[in-house]
């Protein structure tokens, strides 16, 4: 999401949270192919930890009264018999400079792979991105176009995707298998600049029809997504005031919300993306200064820990459901 776009958001959401904190979840979301300074700082549930795997933190949440923690242990036989070897999968980021980078967590080193040159409109720029299972990806632009990009080359091409079905324009994505199958589907979150927030969606990568699946039922507005090998989806979210994030859990069935886990980390004016691989959540922040900083968040023990930096700004972010679960 561009940054004229989320300090527009934020202005539009300035009536709504006058009067009560309002939590949101926010936009920006890689595959086959191919240290910092020591300390911590410790705000609210959960501590971030700067410089190292073994970083240890907090593990206590609040205010999950009604909403249990989010569940992320593999659930059992789970079809993988079309994967390749899962630790040689990736995560690519797409940046608002429009370029593509592959990230492989267990080296903590990103690998560009080349500019996109989309056929998109003067001005237009990457907003948010999915991997499939066969490492394709498909990067929505802001002004709602959504486009096929190889992780191999970077070469892309227009899909026959129609701008603005059931409402949404722009949105947050993600690819979750089918309920553990090989099969798999693309998700997408209304990610709109408005007071009405649709919730969530799917794409059907054949015919490129967007079907509403319905609202969410918790405070959730702008969110990227990110799926899992066995099933589950997961929304990211900012909060709107203040300092923050959510990481929800959603039934994608019905839309509801059944998880939600608290993290210090974020700002409403970040840029932001994120994926699951190996165990973990990655994310993907750019303050203004326009730096990213990779963030792992472990959901077993909720810490928060800063583990490498781009120069740029990462507005989208993807992996295959083959990547390690």
């Amino acid at each position: 999401m561009p940054r004229e776009a989320r300090i527009r958001l934020r202005a539009v959401w300035a009536a709504a949270v006058l009067g009560g904190a309002v939590a949101s979840c926010g936009s920006r979301t890689g595959l086959f192919t191919e240290g910092f300074g020591v300390g911590t700082v410790t705000d609210g549930p959960h501590t971030i930890t700067e410089g190292g795997a073994d970083g240890t933190g907090d593990a206590t949440d609040t205010g999950l009264d009604v909403i249990p923690p989010i569940d992320v242990m593999p659930k059992p036989d789970v079809d993988r018999t079309d994967c390749p070897d899962a630790d040689a999968t990736f995560i690519y980021v797409v940046t608002e400079q429009q370029e593509l980078f592959s990230f492989f967590p267990p080296t903590l080193t990103f690998k560009l792979v080349g500019n996109l040159v989309c056929p998109v409109a003067a001005n237009a720029t990457p907003f948010s991105m999915a991997v499939d299972r066969r490492g394709v990806a498909y990067v929505l632009y802001n002004d709602g176009n959504l486009y096929r990009v190889s992780t191999a080359t970077g070469a892309c091409t227009a899909t026959p995707f129609a701008v603005g079905q059931n409402g949404f324009q722009t949105f947050g994505m993600g690819f979750a298998s089918d309920f553990g199958g090989a099969a798999e589907r693309l998700y997408v979150s209304d990610n709109d600049f408005d007071m009405t927030l649709r919730g969530l969606g799917f794409i059907d990568t054949m015919t490129f029809n967007l079907s509403f699946i319905g609202p969410y039922g918790a405070n959730i507005t702008r969110s990227e997504l990110t799926g899992t090998g066995d099933g589950r989806l997961f929304a990211y979210c900012l909060n709107l005031t203040g300092s923050g994030s959510q990481i929800a859990e959603i039934d994608r069935q019905t839309a509801k919300v059944i998880g939600l886990d608290p993290l210090v980390l974020g700002d409403p004016n970040d840029a932001f993306a994120w994926a699951f691989w190996g165990g973990y959540f990655w994310i993907f922040t750019a303050p203004a200064s326009g730096t990213s900083t990779v963030t792992r968040y472990d959901p077993q023990t909720h810490v928060e820990q800063n583990m490498a930096s781009l120069g740029g700004e990462i507005v989208g972010a993807g992996v295959s459901t083959c990547a390690p679960q």
